[in-house]
């Protein structure tokens, strides 16, 4: 189980269970009633839930994936809550049927420490897009 001793080990630990293509430690760092919001706007709520919405795809097009994850902030809302942001990139490789290619999401994460542990509570993953074309650009690139 990846342990999450304070908000700001949550990019990390997302990131490394994500490489890992490990669902089941995926699953670890939510409370058993968190939500999730993906990046097209599918709500699943419960660990279960957030796992089997994953698991498929990391059998498939997102079998050869990794992503790379920045701490943007963290904002404390008390001693058992915090908010935190994180740029994720999503590369995927010859699995996904679109071939290769990077995306760039916005991950707001709602934090709660409960008996001792923190974990994510709620979850929102949002695609960068061009808000004038609707199509997807990776930040920090020219643009964008």
């Amino acid at each position: 189980m990846i342990q999450l001793n304070q908000p700001e080990d949550t990019p990390g630990a997302f990131q490394a269970a994500w490489n890992n293509h490990d669902m089941q430690s995926l699953g670890t760092l939510f409370h058993d009633d968190a939500t999730f919001v993906n990046r097209f706007a599918h709500y699943v709520r419960g660990v279960d839930e957030i796992v089997k919405l994953h698991a498929p795809i990391h059998a498939t097009i997102y079998s050869d994936s990794t992503l790379e994850n920045e701490l943007i902030d963290v904002a404390v809302i008390g001693d058992d809550a915090a908010v935190i942001h994180f740029w994720s990139r999503l590369a995927v490789g010859a699995a996904h049927p679109a071939g290769p290619h990077a995306v760039d999401t916005l991950i707001l994460a709602v934090l709660t420490r409960q008996a001792g542990q923190w974990r994510i509570k709620a979850l929102e993953n949002v695609t960068l897009t061009n808000p004038r074309t609707g199509e997807t650009v990776l930040r920090n690139s020219p643009g964008s």
